[in-house]
């Protein structure tokens, strides 16, 4: 799934291509991709320019001029990509928006897991609610070490499921929590309560340079991700944790195990990251 350093390399993408595009036509290919009406979300775009494209957590939000915002998630392996007016669909694409310029924005998902849903500018919670849950951006100004200190003492799920909660921190998945984990030094299964104010300082620490580093290096291309322009992340090559099971430690140079926790494949060096009794 995209975390956010993809997402955000999406939505730098679609700032460079599709600000200042006007929406002439819209086809559906796979209606299922609109949360609601799918005919009031074809009206909803129609003649509006494309504005602005902001990010919140995992979400994509597609301003528009008539105060409109699409608001899209890309699940598992929804992707955009820009096309010449015309172009056949590909076997995945879900959604077309004709441009005014002799171009189309293609969203195409081979999962089809993603959604969009289209709502008033500044009401997006009415329509996503999850938007008003989420928790701050993994930032230096947004994760503060006070909120971290309170947020953290009041539970006591295995840190590796806390982290992967949106309403906790957004937009950290699966692949990042692995990594800020083992650069913590702290396994994966320790309760969230356990852990000290110091490595909550240490976590912070490394959750915020460990996002802006990803996004820096255009995100984590493991299966499928490419961006808008159809390019590959190149993260995957600094990966110091995830998908390393059965390699060296770079730290120790044991060899990295995986486990299950909350359901979800986990990888860390069992001699670095000792759980906490």
């Amino acid at each position: 799934m995209p975390e956010l350093p993809e997402v955000e390399t999406v939505r730098r993408g679609l700032e460079k291509l599709i600000i200042g595009a006007t929406v002439t036509a819209v086809n559906v290919p796979y209606p299922k991709v609109i949360t609601g009406d799918s005919q009031a979300f074809v009206t909803g775009v129609m003649q509006a320019t494309f504005t602005k494209i902001d990010r919140r957590g995992k979400y994509l939000l597609l301003r528009l001029s008539n105060q409109h915002t699409i608001v899209s998630h890309l699940r598992m392996e929804g992707q955009y990509s820009v096309e010449p007016i015309g172009t056949t669909p590909y076997k995945h694409t879900e959604i077309i928006f004709e441009l005014a310029d002799d171009r189309a924005l293609f969203y195409n998902d081979t999962r089809r897991f993603g959604r969009m849903v289209l709502a008033t500018t500044g009401h997006e919670s009415i329509v996503s609610p999850s938007l008003a849950k989420l928790g701050p951006e993994p930032t230096e100004v947004d994760l503060t070490l006070p909120y971290m200190i309170n947020a953290f003492s009041k539970s006591k799920k295995p840190i590796k499921t806390f982290l992967l909660d949106q309403n906790q921190i957004a937009g950290i998945g699966n692949i990042y929590a692995d990594e800020v984990l083992w650069q913590s030094k702290i396994h994966p299964e320790t309760p969230t309560n356990q852990l000290s104010e110091s490595q909550l300082a240490v976590l912070r620490s490394n959750i915020i340079s460990e996002i802006a580093r990803a996004i820096k290096h255009h995100g984590t291309t493991v299966h499928s991700f490419s961006n808008v322009f159809g390019e590959v992340g190149k993260f995957q090559n600094e990966l110091e944790a995830y998908g390393r099971v059965g390699e060296p430690c770079l730290r120790c140079g044991t060899p990295m195990v995986k486990i299950k926790v909350g359901q979800r494949g986990t990888t860390f060096c069992p001699f670095c990251q000792v759980k906490l009794d």
